[in-house]
């Protein structure tokens, strides 16, 4: 990477880490949490001394000290509304985008559970007549590499002109290491906690997260689901079920956190896999998990929070995919779930962070936080709020979440737009990634 390359990112990074500690202003909303919800019920115990250490004045700027590497995404100024604005897509994806029918473009806004052993089930049915453009593996699979590399080009063959107009598949999958590991088996190198991996040096995580998105792009996965950028403070790990729990966090310093998360999507981009960076604004501090309660509230983060700075740092470094929390965030935005919040979808993470790349979903499908939504509601609120990608580990759900995103599509000229804008960086983002063709 060239000297120049590296001060242009990290000025960038030190603009956007002064839009957050800088900016005021009362907030409140409500969020998520995990992806999958883990099967391990004990924490990895093992980790490093440094990421353990209280948290550093807030307005320091974080660690300049890593070689930033994730490929840049469009960004748009701070405080441009970029929600119906996709800035920089390539002709390639904008023809993508033009031969679609609208059923065809909403399926690129949704991205659907299958099982990773290979047990299909109703995938085909979303891709081929739901128009569905994207699927996620998930449970556990001791396949190996081959196999799984098998199953996703079978599902990458149900890509025909009719399901999603030649587009390939998003094939994602939770591969962030210790108790969320869902590929495993030959070929697939078993991955230690993020607790542990904290304890490495940057350098190593990031040759080592080189060769498990090696492995990762052997098996046909295009997106994992991880890092997980959420700080839990020290001493807390224990009583925030999500993340601490479990030993998905790098550390209880955002510096530390930052340092080796960004380390992993390096490492993952190196790979050809696009890095996933979440839960946004951060579960490091809730006493319940999304995935199995409801009324999951987070009473402390604010704008000006030190705990978004990893998050901050990986969009001013170009990360193209953010996934939001489902928990509630009182202090931004008490009314709704962070996904479903316009205040913290658009203006918190588009407007006042400057990301204009992909924001995803944590579960829309069978996570209890938001079941006292209907699944069409889950869907048309996040679209509505400024996101672009409802993953639903569910699949039953799929059917109401795209017919209710099409009816509104159709009567809602503004939505429309939205939908389009949503389904172009989704095309955006393929084309970056060489799935559209050369």
């Amino acid at each position: 990477m060239t000297s120049k390359w590296a001060k242009a990112a990290l000025l960038a990074a030190a603009v956007v880490v002064a839009l957050v500690i800088g900016t005021q202003g009362p907030t409140t909303s409500p969020g998520g949490s995990g992806t999958t919800a883990p099967t391990a019920t004990t924490r990895a115990t093992s980790g490093p001394s440094s990421s353990r250490t209280g948290s550093p004045d807030p307005r320091v700027a974080p660690s300049a000290t890593r070689s930033p590497r994730v490929t840049a995404s469009p960004r748009p100024a701070p405080g441009a509304t970029s929600q119906t604005t996709v800035p920089a897509a390539s002709p390639r994806a904008k023809a993508v985008l033009d031969r679609m029918t609208l059923r065809q473009r909403v399926g690129q806004l949704f991205m659907v559970g299958t099982p990773a052993t290979g047990e299909t089930g109703s995938i085909g049915h979303a891709i081929t007549d739901l128009h569905v453009g994207n699927v996620m593996m998930t449970g556990r699979s001791s396949l190996g590499v081959d196999a799984t590399a098998r199953l996703s080009k079978q599902l990458q063959s149900l890509t025909t002109r009719r399901a999603t107009a030649g587009a390939p598949l998003l094939v994602s999958t939770d591969q962030e290491g210790g108790a969320v590991q869902v590929l495993q088996g030959p070929g697939f190198s078993r991955m230690p906690s993020a607790v542990t991996q904290g304890g490495w040096s940057p350098s190593q995580l990031r040759s080592q997260a080189r060769d498990w998105g090696d492995q990762l792009a052997a098996a046909g996965i295009t997106v994992n689901l991880a890092p997980v950028l959420d700080t839990v403070p020290s001493g807390t790990a224990d009583a925030n079920p999500p993340i601490g729990a479990f030993g998905r966090e790098y550390g209880s310093d955002p510096a530390a956190v930052t340092e080796h998360g960004l380390a992993f999507a390096d490492g993952m981009t190196s790979a050809g896999v696009v890095p996933v960076v979440k839960h946004f604004p951060g579960l490091g501090r809730v006493d319940a998990n999304t995935d199995t309660s409801s009324g999951v509230t987070d009473h402390v983060t604010t704008r000006r929070d030190p705990l978004l700075r990893p998050f901050a740092t990986a969009i001013g470094q170009g990360v193209p995919m953010v996934m939001m929390s489902t928990a509630v965030y009182a202090r931004l935005d008490p009314e709704h779930p962070a996904a479903f919040s316009r205040r913290i979808v658009t203006g918190l993470l588009r407007e006042q962070l400057g990301f204009g790349g992909v924001v995803i979903s944590d579960d829309l499908g069978a996570a209890r936080q938001v079941a006292s939504w209907s699944p069409g509601e889950r869907a048309t609120q996040f679209i509505a709020a400024g996101g672009d990608l409802v993953l639903t580990v569910d699949g039953p759900f799929v059917a109401q979440m795209v017919s209710a995103v099409v009816d509104r599509a159709e009567s809602d000229p503004g939505f429309r737009a939205t939908v389009n804008a949503s389904a172009l960086r989704v095309l955006q983002l393929k084309n970056d990634r060489g799935l559209l063709g050369r």
